[in-house]
């Protein structure tokens, strides 16, 4: 299939499915082959025209793995061993019931995951908040894309990742990258950038020169190396020359926009002598960026913004994301065809997963949890009383430091993540865990933290299971049922209602068929920011293209918005800027350098997966860290030698990979590998004030020989 067929539609077929990991979503079919291993096939779709990644490819793999779990565990003696369904049901139960008779129904907390489909993240909110009755839920999506979330939200009252189709990109001619790496991360993404790219238009701010970074610089284009902790600062210096140099839409933000005046007075200090001296970038490099971006939107020819975990991954991201989303809309980029900012969602459903209520603050539909009409709607569908819907609860490392301290929740069932891994100050985290009665994780592998467990419950993997998810640019997706599970196996809709019949909660209240849970959270979303209540299945079946929202005034959904006006309440973007910050943890004598952290193309997330895949191990097999060689030497290192990275928190075990592209001031760490190879053992949990994330991408450490 050729990646521009003539004709092509956008409809997926029946039998297709989608890739299992980024939000891409690229099309697959899935097909059994002897032996327990499934083979997979690329499908041509709008967002991978036909093409996988190396873990798209190698996504079947893990389908009829040997450290497939196919029985549930329970601890004894220290020891996790196989069990049947009803001891391990029995032995959760007898968890929450102790810690709720101690400490009410907060005695048990709830963490889940932006994998999930939507009709399990729906569930699992509704599940928290009605069955167990606890205000205590939270996801690994916290800490992804909850600044770009906030800044959204605040600047043009709404939050989707693209508020565009993700094939507007492919004719743009310039396009600016912040903190964006999707050669190693979605690399089918990079079709998109191809004009851009031939054109010289791609510009991408990273500090280290990333594959993508290398492709900008192939086709002419630019790098903004920045040093790690500047990003709002690059924005600020960026928007002061759009206004200086006479780039700035002034018709437009007359139409369309408010708070021009007071951007602007954070603005005009960040003149492009003092930008260069604090981000490291030259002032050259900021004309040229500014230019290119804005001679495109000239030339009518696509000029755009996208942002992604660098740039948001901060103590202040939605302050970083909300400077760059007024440099976006000085040059008038967003709501206009052609033009447009952007946000390059993460996870395989991090989009549909902070939709339906399973982040601390929200209901379904995108509803805030304090909001008196979005309670009595939701409680109306729920048939309850609003005032049985449990308030706000604890951002995601909040939650987790919350868990075995005093009147904190004493159990805890967990889906869908490995923050033992994943989160920061790790080993704090692990601690945690640690000291619950009842740790639950409902896993298809033996993850760092469900190694820790009570209790684990084995659950189908994707290709396993029914449901939907919704993609970076908000299509809401068919996941369709290729592999029948293991016997042992039991999804999470089965396992949710097997335990509120338990716990005699209502379990009608919670069916175990995802097309009628899909169906109660379209009514739930009806209505709200993220309007489902359009789309059924089959919709989706017939091949239907759907983007939220999708509901009675827009039942054909809606691929692109902002076009007539925000969603705000008199329909204008809001410039919302607060003065930069550096990074939460100063370098000083003791911890000189400074550490970033990051993906590889061969791995995902926590690598409890990927490190599973023969091929991927093979490709990144162990922990590395990226230093320039004048780095390695002060520290008495050479390429390929064994080296401690140490920060206030703890220290990692790497192999150093020496880079004379590198920074002299910084590190880059992958954060997929587990053991003393986590790179989330150096990051620090300072918290964004408006979105909780925390600073996963710039601390200080020092650099040293292992012993």
């Amino acid at each position: 299939m050729t990646p521009d067929r003539p004709g092509a539609q956008d409809a997926e077929r029946p039998g297709h499915t989608h890739c299992p990991y980024c939000a891409l979503q690229c099309a697959m079919s899935v097909t059994p082959t002897t032996g327990g291993v499934a083979e997979v096939t690329p499908e041509w779709f709008p967002t991978n025209r036909g093409g996988l990644c190396r873990k798209g490819w190698t996504a079947g793999d893990l389908l009829g793995h040997p450290d497939r779990l196919t029985t549930p565990l329970i601890r004894r003696d220290g020891r996790l061993q196989p069990c049947d369904w009803d001891t391990a049901l029995d032995r959760v139960v007898d968890g929450i019931r102790r810690a709720q008779a101690a400490g009410g129904p907060d005695g048990v907390a709830v963490f889940g995951g932006g994998g999930l489909t939507n009709e399990k993240a729906y569930q699992l909110g509704k599940f928290t908040r009605l069955a167990l009755g606890s205000r205590l839920i939270d996801y690994n999506g916290r800490w992804c894309m909850s600044s770009a979330a906030a800044a959204a939200n605040r600047s043009f009252g709404l939050d989707r990742g693209l508020p565009f189709p993700v094939t507007d990109l492919s004719g743009a001619r310039a396009v600016l990258l912040i903190g964006a790496n999707p050669a190693d991360t979605m690399p089918p993404f990079l079709q998109h950038l191809g004009t851009a790219a031939a054109a010289g238009g791609l510009i991408v701010a990273d500090p280290r020169l990333s594959a993508t970074a290398r492709r900008a610089l192939d086709g002419g284009g630019v790098h903004l190396r920045l040093r790690p902790g500047t990003d709002a600062a690059l924005a600020l210096g960026l928007l002061h020359l759009v206004v200086v140099t006479g780039a700035v839409d002034t018709r437009y933000l007359a139409a369309r926009t408010t708070g021009f005046e007071d951007a602007w007075a954070h603005a005009a200090a960040w003149l492009p002598e003092r930008t260069e001296r604090v981000t490291g970038v030259s002032v050259a490099l900021l004309e040229r960026a500014v230019r290119l971006l804005a001679d495109a939107r000239d030339a009518g020819a696509g000029s755009y913004i996208l942002t992604a975990r660098g740039a948001e991954q901060h103590a202040d991201g939605t302050s970083v994301v909300g400077a760059v989303i007024a440099l976006a809309l000085a040059l008038g980029l967003p709501g206009r065809p052609r033009t447009g900012y952007g946000t390059l969602t993460g996870q395989g459903n991090g989009q549909g997963g902070r939709e339906h209520g399973q982040k601390a603050d929200q209901l379904p539909g995108y509803r805030m949890i304090t909001d008196p009409d979005a309670r009595t709607h939701v409680a109306a569908v729920w048939d309850v009383e609003p005032e049985q819907i449990p308030g706000p609860g604890l951002s995601a490392f909040e939650l987790l430091d919350s868990l075995g301290q005093p009147g904190g929740p004493t159990a805890m069932l967990l889906h869908a993540s490995n923050p033992v891994v994943s989160a920061p100050d790790a080993d704090r985290v692990a601690e945690r865990l640690r000291a619950l009665d009842t740790l639950v994780v409902a896993d298809f592998v033996l993850s760092e933290t469900a190694a820790l467990a009570d209790v684990v419950l084995p659950v189908p993997q994707w290709a396993e299971e029914e449901g939907t998810l919704t993609n970076l640019e908000g299509r809401v997706l068919r996941r369709r049922r290729s592999i029948t599970p293991p016997a042992g196996a039991r999804d999470e809709l089965w396992i949710w209602h097997e335990l509120a019949r338990r716990l005699d909660r209502g379990p009608e209240r919670f069916p175990t068929d995802p097309r009628a849970v899909f169906d109660e959270l379209a009514r739930a979303s009806a209505g709200g920011k993220a309007d489902y209540s359009a789309v059924d299945w089959d919709r989706l079946d017939a091949g239907e293209v759907l983007h939220w929202p999708c509901g009675a005034d827009s039942p054909a959904g809606t691929p692109r918005l902002f076009l007539d006006r925000f969603a705000t309440p008199d329909g204008r973007a809001r410039f919302m800027i607060d003065a930069p910050r550096t990074p939460a943890e100063p370098t000083d004598a003791a911890f000189p350098l400074l550490a970033t952290t990051g993906r590889l193309l061969a791995h995902y997330q926590s690598g409890a997966q990927t490190r599973r895949v023969g091929e991927l191990a093979a490709a990144e097999p162990r922990m590395w860290v990226q230093v320039h060689p004048v780095v390695a030497r002060a520290a008495g290192l050479t390429d390929g030698a064994a080296a401690r990275v140490v920060s206030r928190r703890g220290s990692v075990e790497a192999e150093v990979r020496c880079d004379e592209d590198m920074r002299t001031d910084t590190l880059f760490l992958p954060f997929h590998f587990a053991g003393t190879g986590r790179a989330n053992l150096l990051t620090l949990p300072e918290l964004d004030p408006h979105s909780r994330m925390p600073e996963f991408k710039v601390c200080a450490v020092r650099l040293e020989a292992a012993a």
